[in-house]
C-alpha cells in the first residue's frame, strides 16, 4: 500500500510523516521547506505476527508494509507556479489513497501561509490545486484522443467522457464524484491516475491537550469530521508533535507514554486502520518454521486470488486452501491439535479470504 501526504506548509505534514517513518525528513517552520518528494517504508505493528512466529519457532517474521510519500506544501496558485508549484504532484500519482494533514490548532509561533487558521479553507485550497492538476492531465489525454477519434468508435466514446469529465472538474468538483455510465468508463477514468479520483485520509493535526478526547471539543476538528463525512472520506485526529516524540520511544515506553495521555493507540495505528478501511483491505497470514508473514488483499478476494499474492505460480495451479482462524490456531497452541479438533478447514476456489485466515496453500504447477 502506499499512500501520498499532502497538504499546506507548515500544517505538521513532514513533522508527521518523520514520526510514521523515522526517516529524518526536514522539518521546520517556514515554507517549502520540503523540496524533494521524501519516501519512507513502514511496517504494518501487528501483533497476531510476534504470536505466530513464537508459535512456529519462525526464523523471519514480515510485516505487512506501507509507503508513504511525502511531498512539498502546496500553496494558492501552485498550479499558475505560486510557491514552488504543482512539480511535486506527479510524486503522488502512483500513491492508493491520499492523506491530506490539515491544521486544527493555533500557534502564534508557527506561520500559516494564509495568515490564519481555517481548516475548510485549506481543505478547499489543496483540492483546487489537485483539480487544476488532473485537468493537465485531462488535456494531454484529450489532445492524444481527439487526433483518431473520428476513425475510431472507442476513441470517439473516450473523448465524449473526457469531454464531460473536463466539465465535472472545471466546476470545482472532484473526480470521485463524477457519474460513469458504465464498467468501460470507470476503467478509463482509473486508467487516469486522477488525484482527486482517489480515497482520501483527512489528519486533523491538533495540539496535545486535544488528543485524549480525540479534539471533541475542538471545532476545527469538527468541521473537518463533517467534511469527510459528507464526501465519504475518512478523518482521523493526530498530534504529529506527540507522535514524534513517540517514535522515539521503545516498545514498552511506548504503551506507557499512550497509556499516560489516555490514548489507546498511536496516530500510526488511527491512520492504518483508516487506510485499510477506506481501501477494503484486510490481512490474511502465513506460518511456518522459515517466515511467518502478513499478506494485505482486498476484502471479497477469493482463495486463488489470495494465493497469487505469494507467487503466480500458487494461483496458476491452485489445489486448495488449508485454513484455520488465528484465535482458534492461538487456542489451540499449534497446527495439528486444531486440525484434530476439526478447526482448520480445507477450502476450494470460491473461498473468500477473511482477515486473520493462517492459511497453506496447496498447488501443483
Amino acid at each position: 500500500m502506499k499512500l501520498g501526504i499532502v497538504g499546506l506548509p507548515n500544517v505538521g505534514k513532514s513533522t508527521l510523516f518523520n514520526s510514521l517513518t523515522k526517516a529524518g525528513a526536514e522539518s521546520a517552520n517556514y515554507p517549502f521547506c520540503t523540496i524533494d518528494p521524501n519516501i519512507g517504508i513502514v511496517a504494518v505493528p501487528d501483533e497476531r505476527l510476534k504470536v505466530l512466529g513464537d508459535l512456529y519457532h519462525s526464523e523471519k517474521v514480515v510485516p505487512a508494509a506501507i509507503e508513504f510519500v511525502d511531498i512539498a506544501g502546496l500553496v494558492k496558485g501552485a498550479s499558475k507556479g505560486e510557491g514552488l508549484g504543482n512539480q511535486f504532484l506527479s510524486n503522488i500519482r502512483e500513491v492508493d489513497a491520499i492523506v491530506h494533514v490539515v491544521r486544527c490548532f493555533e500557534d502564534s509561533n508557527i506561520i500559516h501561509v494564509d495568515g490564519s487558521v481555517d481548516p475548510l479553507r485549506d481543505i478547499e485550497t489543496i483540492n483546487l490545486e489537485l483539480i487544476f492538476s488532473d485537468m493537465e492531465i485531462l488535456e494531454r489525454r484529450f489532445a492524444r484522443t481527439s487526433k483518431g477519434a473520428k476513425n475510431d468508435k472507442a476513441l470517439a466514446k473516450e473523448l465524449e467522457l473526457l469531454e464531460r469529465l473536463k466539465v465535472h472538474l472545471e466546476g470545482g468538483k472532484l473526480a470521485k464524484g463524477f457519474a460513469v455510465l458504465d464498467e468501460e468508463e470507470e476503467e478509463l477514468l482509473l486508467s487516469y491516475n486522477l488525484l482527486t479520483y482517489k480515497p482520501v485520509i483527512y489528519a486533523a493535526n491538533v495540539k496535545e491537550e486535544d488528543l485524549a478526547d480525540e479534539g471533541v471539543n475542538n471545532e476545527k476538528v469538527a468541521q473537518v469530521r463533517e467534511f469527510a463525512k459528507a464526501e465519504g472520506s475518512e478523518a482521523f485526529v493526530i498530534c504529529a508533535q506527540i507522535e514524534q516524540e513517540i517514535a522515539e520511544l521503545e516498545e514498552e515506553e511506548k504503551k506507557m507514554f499512550l497509556e499516560e495521555l489516555g490514548l489507546k493507540e498511536s496516530g500510526l495505528e488511527k491512520l492504518i486502520a483508516a487506510s485499510y478501511h477506506i481501501l477494503g483491505l484486510i490481512s490474511y497470514l502465513t506460518a511456518g518454521p522459515k517466515e511467518t508473514k502478513a499478506w494485505t488483499i482486498k476484502r471479497g478476494t477469493k482463495a486463488p486470488g489470495a494465493a497469487g499474492k505469494i507467487h503466480s505460480d500458487f494461483e496458476r495451479g491452485f489445489i486448495r486452501a488449508e485454513i484455520v482462524s488465528y484465535d482458534n490456531l492461538t487456542e489451540c497452541g499449534n497446527f495439528n491439535l486444531a486440525k484434530e479438533k476439526g478447526l482448520v478447514r480445507s477450502e476450494g476456489k470460491e473461498y473468500v479470504v477473511q482477515d486473520g485466515d493462517v492459511v497453506l496453500f496447496r498447488f501443483n504447477v
